[in-house]
């Protein structure tokens, strides 16, 4: 155990995460503040100050998907940046290997998985060429904020300005 002495008391950090992990998972799953309080014997106002320490962003939840892009690594990095709750990102290869490994069953199975995981998002944002925005478009019921990246067919990767998807981000999320 890791052990910290300040002044007369004795804290164990382990305990302190411990705790700390099981007041945020009763949050999770619904717990409200003052019960996750009384759990812990503590004042409301200290799981409200628990979860503005680790909060990342306000707002609703956000997905970016999107194919073929170039720059993948670089986008999911501008994601992490902005706590986007779901990517799902593809260069040119990788959609090519999903298809052509898949049966026809597979793949639309794989694709309705998808649109089923964007549809629990409150915003989307889809990279991809005019085509396949007009297809979300039809799919989800969702804030849809769409990075065209080209006329269909597109063949190969394509470069999307991580800068632009930042300033996507920032204005979903109320920041200027």
């Amino acid at each position: 155990m890791d052990f910290m002495r300040i002044g007369e008391k004795l804290i164990s950090r382990e305990r302190l995460i411990h705790m700390i992990d099981r007041a945020l998972e009763k949050r999770v799953e619904g717990a409200s503040q003052q019960e996750v309080a009384n759990m812990l014997g503590v004042d409301r106002s200290f799981v409200s100050r628990l979860e503005t320490l680790g909060e990342i962003r306000k707002g609703g939840k956000i997905a970016l998907i999107g194919f073929p892009v170039g720059n993948k690594e670089e986008l999911e990095q501008v994601a992490d940046e902005y706590g986007v709750d779901y990517c799902y990102l593809l260069t040119d290869k990788e959609r090519w290997q999903v298809a052509n490994e898949s049966s026809g069953a597979d793949l639309i199975n794989k694709i309705m998985r998808v649109v089923a995981l964007a549809r629990t998002h409150d915003t989307l944002v889809f990279i991809g060429s005019d085509m396949r925005i007009r297809f979300v478009e039809a799919m989800v019921d969702k804030q849809l904020i769409p990075i065209n990246i080209g006329q269909s067919p597109i063949k190969g990767d394509r470069y999307v300005d991580p800068d632009k998807l930042r300033a996507i981000l920032r204005s979903v999320q109320g920041q200027s």
